[in-house]
């Protein structure tokens, strides 16, 4: 920090009693609505019950989560009676969001639709003679030709081999009889728990690291799988049901650019929230499968219009015509971070496109954050608290790059008081082997700038132009 570092608090786990390799599960007790869908690398309920706590918030308080992913905020603020609204680019994540929120289901009526659902699709499996046993290895030719598929342009979008040709027609089928079957009621809780159905029981994705395929099922089961997904919704929807109502909202949007379209002045009194890192993780690809099934996504063109609407975090999103880094320009620690990795990809002879972009991401991605936080300044309450889950990256050539303490200091330019930086958990790096620091940046919005920034937005101006 310029003016004073930030208070560097103990682990999380000296006070939550946890060990740090379960810090980022969902505790057996917080499974109600969260494991309808989620990202492998969501941050957990109970690190948001912790800020919440923290902060004070309550019923009269309006929580936001910028980077909303699949909810997580937003269920453990309406799970406990706060106002929320959300926002996440990515229409996957923001459907599983939406869909999470939605309590007001009869959970008997929607597992009887289920089932009604999941009947008709026995029907016509058996009809061209499969089963859902998930042993149906021997087709026929003719078995074999009528199979459904993708649209080519479509498939061609997918992980090489995320879905065996049988799998993917029973969950085509599935998918058809929801829609033939179609009830308003219903529909988006039968298609969200088609969506987790389809990547964790019947594809042959699998997640570690990165997301990846492994051996090929020839066939897989999949109505009654999805039919227990649905089964768990119901379970749930019996306590969430008799929550009290508040509201609880997530809109499709870029948290870079539109905050102010969706949230009046002075209305946000928190901030929870977990950006993407500047790493190679490209959400789009961890999701792929879901998105073509449930048609968020049908070919390159929106693919490539998708990406644009998020921060550049990895090098698959990066385009000739992006210019976040134009708001880091002077920023002295992210150009020697960016200079430091464009001179060992240089040692190192690394000349791949995606290589050569390292350097530029890691400026795209804190240009986008700044931003992001200025747009944010014009609907923060005076006194409104933040907290930003981040965590130390490596991946650029083993270069280490504290996003924290960057984003705090990023943060602090804009007029923002850097309250604290908390250590959540540490994790090791694939490449490295090292310790890593995940983060929470704890911020202060005092409703007025308190020093002059070399990032030129303050008075509402824009940065500088490229030379």
């Amino acid at each position: 920090m310029r003016n004073a570092s930030p208070q560097l608090r103990l682990p999380y786990a000296t006070s939550g009693g946890q060990k740090n390799g379960t810090l980022n599960k969902v505790n057996a007790e917080d499974q109600s609505a969260h494991r309808w869908y989620r990202f492998v690398l969501s941050f957990p309920p109970h690190l948001v019950r912790d800020y919440l706590g923290k902060f004070g918030a309550n019923k009269d308080s309006r929580v936001l989560d910028p980077f909303s992913g699949t909810g997580t905020t937003l269920v453990e603020c309406k799970k406990l009676g706060i106002p929320s609204v959300g926002f996440e680019a990515h229409p996957v994540a923001q459907f599983a969001a939406q869909v999470k929120l939605q309590w007001s289901v009869e959970p008997d009526a929607l597992l009887n639709h289920a089932r009604r659902v999941a009947e008709a699709a026995l029907s016509a499996l058996e009809i061209a003679g499969f089963d859902d046993s998930g042993q149906c290895f021997d087709l026929t030719r003719k078995q074999i030709s009528g199979l459904q598929s993708l649209p080519q342009e479509s498939a061609d979008l997918l992980l090489t081999g995320s879905i065996s040709p049988l799998p993917l027609h029973k969950t085509l089928i599935l998918l058809r009889e929801i829609e033939h079957l179609h009830d308003p009621r219903y529909c988006q809780h039968e298609l969200l728990a088609l969506a987790r159905t389809a990547v964790y029981a019947v594809s042959n994705l699998h997640f570690g690291p990165e997301v990846g395929v492994q051996r090929p099922k020839a066939d897989a089961a999949v109505i009654g799988p999805w039919l227990r997904e649905m089964s768990n919704i119901a379970d749930d929807l019996v306590t969430l049901r008799q929550t009290a109502i508040v509201p609880a909202i997530v809109h499709l949007a870029d948290a870079r650019a539109v905050v102010t379209k969706y949230l009046p002045p002075n209305s946000v009194d928190i901030v929870i929230t977990s950006p993407p890192y500047p790493n190679e993780k490209d959400y789009t690809r961890t999701t792929r499968l879901e998105s073509i099934l449930l048609g968020f996504i049908k070919n390159k063109a929106e693919l490539k219009a998708l990406k644009k609407t998020l921060v550049r975090s990895n090098t698959r999103s990066v385009y000739k015509s992006d210019d976040d880094d134009r708001w880091i320009a002077d920023h002295e620690e992210i150009q020697r971070v960016a200079s430091m990795i464009e001179r060992r990809r240089i040692q190192l002879g690394k000349t791949s496109g995606f290589e050569r972009l390292y350097a530029r991401v890691t400026k795209l991605y804190f240009g986008g954050m700044v931003r992001h936080l200025r747009q944010l300044t014009e609907v923060l309450k005076p006194g409104a608290r933040l907290a930003y889950v981040v965590g130390d990256q490596a991946s650029y050539l083993r270069v280490m790059i504290r996003t924290g303490h960057i984003l705090a200091d990023l943060a602090e330019r804009l007029g923002f008081e850097v309250l604290s930086i908390d250590l959540f958990r540490t994790r090791l790096a694939t490449a490295t082997k090292e310790q890593l620091r995940e983060e929470v940046v704890v911020l202060r919005w005092p409703g007025k700038v308190i020093s002059r920034s070399r990032i030129a937005i303050h008075d509402g101006s824009p940065p500088p132009e490229r030379p």
